[in-house]
């Protein structure tokens, strides 16, 4: 039986993403702070929902050490694991960036992801198919004023993918996939900060009005199509704006 652990489940790109899986017929494992109660009502039994911060690593090892993940990933084959969930702060140049958010981003951006990619590992190793997506971005590809630490953190993951793709260990394929450019909360986000701290802001308000983003719905059917596809993994890192 296939299944999904999907982070940052609770809105936006994650939401869209389990909301795919489900209707699939794909239980699904959510991470997120906070749950998502429309999606948990509109599949019931299907969605497990752990709330957790994954900013705090401390806490997620200590969720890990729970054995949770183990159980659920228990008669699945092959695991899905979408690491969605992120950070976009601190935003600005190096000396506007607070230590303390650098080191909450590069907790949630990039640590929680590889910690939830080892031990998705060790729980189906030797018994069953690992796949894993990392949701990455063109800001870790490109260099983007003001996003030194969430550039960085999704470079961490391309670079992450590649390695354990050359690593080549039986059963496990992976992929670090920039999804576009997707009116989310993040957008907001994005839009909202100062243009002192964020010089390309005027890019992305004109891509909002007009009509240049993506829905997250649209671009969830195309990652699970993705991810389900026989090719999934043969790149490491990719753009969904490039698969055929």
């Amino acid at each position: 039986m296939i299944k999904a652990i999907v982070t940052g489940h609770s809105r936006g790109l994650g939401a869209a993403v389990a909301a795919s899986l489900l209707a699939r017929g794909i239980p699904v494992l959510g991470m997120s702070r906070h749950g998502n109660p429309a999606l948990a009502a509109a599949h019931p039994g299907q969605l497990s929902e752990a709330a957790l911060d994954l900013a705090d690593s401390a806490a997620l090892t200590r969720w890990l050490d729970g054995g949770t993940l183990t159980a659920f990933a228990d008669a699945a084959d092959p695991l899905l694991l979408v690491n969605n969930a992120g950070l976009l702060a601190p935003v600005g140049a190096l000396a506007a960036q607070p230590p303390a958010a650098i080191a909450q981003a590069v907790s949630c951006n990039v640590a929680a992801a590889l910690m939830l990619a080892a031990a998705a590992a060790q729980a189906v190793a030797g018994r069953a198919e690992l796949r894993v997506l990392h949701i990455s971005s063109g800001a870790g590809r490109n260099a983007i004023p003001g996003w030194s630490v969430y550039g960085a953190g999704k470079a961490a993951l391309d670079h992450h993918a590649r390695v354990v793709a050359a690593d080549a260990a039986s059963g496990i394929r992976i992929c670090s996939l920039a999804p576009g450019v997707i009116d989310t909360d993040m957008q907001a986000q994005i839009r909202a900060t100062p243009v002192e701290n964020f010089p390309l802001r005027q890019k992305f308000e004109t891509l909002k009005e007009s009509g240049g983003l993506s829905t997250p719905e649209a671009c969830a059917a195309g990652i699970v199509a993705h991810l389900l596809g026989d090719g999934f993994g043969s790149t490491p890192v990719a753009d969904l704006r490039e698969l055929g």
